[in-house]
Order: structure tokens, then sequence, then C-alpha cells
């Protein structure tokens, strides 16, 4: 199942997907969107958030079974997805079930995640970000900041695992858009070319 309105930003660490959400928050149509991402600011979430920056060692599995669990929440909860997608809202959601296919499937293999992602909808337009790991470690690195995941050795398998799940969802009819965007190229030109996408939207011209 698709959701309409319902807009997913991918790519590795340091691709740029938030950088992206950040400059659609500031449009004067920003009243229009509901932004959000995963992992969640909900309690799953949060610990997710200190799980990443390696605070709670997790096995890979419980690892996948508390996002997708995060995830659940954040479609079918009060105020999560489906709720403000009701209310009118164009949702712009920063990683989903993509992020999983791809970043758990390194340490517990392609099968759980599968499983537990399989019956969550789709975005109506996913937008993937693919960079280089090595572009996407500097401007890591530049930030300050590094989490568990964001090594080069990781992000090199996980970028061939995006890839990979993103030609395999390419080639099958399930109605949603997928657009690839060179994030390496400067932050303006992404910005314009998610806009000529998003700003054909229904809701942006009534």
């Amino acid at each position: 199942m698709v959701l309409k309105n319902f807009i997913v930003f991918e790519g590795i660490d340091g691709a740029g997907t938030s950088t992206q959400e950040e400059i659609l928050s500031r449009r004067h149509e920003a009243e229009n969107f509901f932004f959000t991402a995963e992992p969640t600011n909900l309690p799953t979430g949060v610990f997710l958030r200190q799980m990443l920056q390696g605070k709670f060692p997790l096995h890979a599995g419980t690892a996948a079974y508390l996002f997708a669990a995060d995830r659940n929440e954040h479609i079918y909860g009060a105020n999560g997805i489906i709720a403000n997608l009701d209310n009118g809202k164009i949702v712009i959601n920063d990683r989903y079930i993509f992020s999983s296919l791809a970043y758990q499937s390194i340490d517990c293999g392609m099968e759980l995640p599968a499983v537990l992602n399989r019956n969550f909808p789709l975005p109506q337009i996913l937008f993937f970000f693919d960079v280089e790991p090595e572009v996407s470690l500097r401007r890591i690195k530049n930030r300050g900041v590094v989490e568990i995941y964001e090594k080069l050795d990781f992000l090199k398998k996980t970028t061939e695992a995006y890839r990979s799940i993103i030609r395999e969802y390419s080639q099958i009819d399930t109605g949603m858009q997928i657009i690839r965007i060179d994030a390496s190229q400067p932050i303006e030109e992404t910005s314009r070319i998610i806009w000529s996408y998003i700003k054909k939207i229904p809701i942006l011209k009534t």
C-alpha cells in the first residue's frame, strides 16, 4: 500500500537528508508539511538514538525489532504519520523502512529486517540520496559527532545494500515513485530537484 502525500528521504549517514528537510522547513509553504524522522522522538526512538551513540550495545536482531517497533508507533500512533496525512499534511520523513533494510541487514542479515518491515505502507515518493561513503564520512567528521554505524567499512557495505534495495524496488510496480539524487552535488541543486517534484503535489496548488 502507498500512502498519498507521504515522502521519504533515504541515504547513508552524511548524505544530506536532514539538511534537505531543514531547507524545506524554511519555505513559506512549510505550514503544509509535517516534518519527522526515524528514529523518532518517542521513548523507543530516544533509546535507539542512545544505542546509536554507543551507550547501550544491543544484539543486531534486538535493534532490528526496536527500529520496527518505533516505526509502527510512528506510523499508527497519535500525531503519527497517518494522523497527519488525515489532517491534510504532506509528511516528510527522514529515514524509513529502506534504512532498516540497508543498515540492519549488515549485521543480522536481510531476512529479519525484511520480515519486520514488509507490511508497512510505502511512501508516495522516495528520494534516494546516493553518495560515495568517502564523501559522506568527510561530512560526518566535519559535524563533530560520530555514531556507531559511521565508519568507512560499514558505510561502504551500507551503500551497496542501499543501492541493491533501491534497484529491487525500482523493478517492482509498487506505485511508489523513486527519485535517485546525486547527493555529492551542491546542496542548492539537490534542493531544487526535490522541490521540482514536491511542488506538484495537489495540496500545494489549492
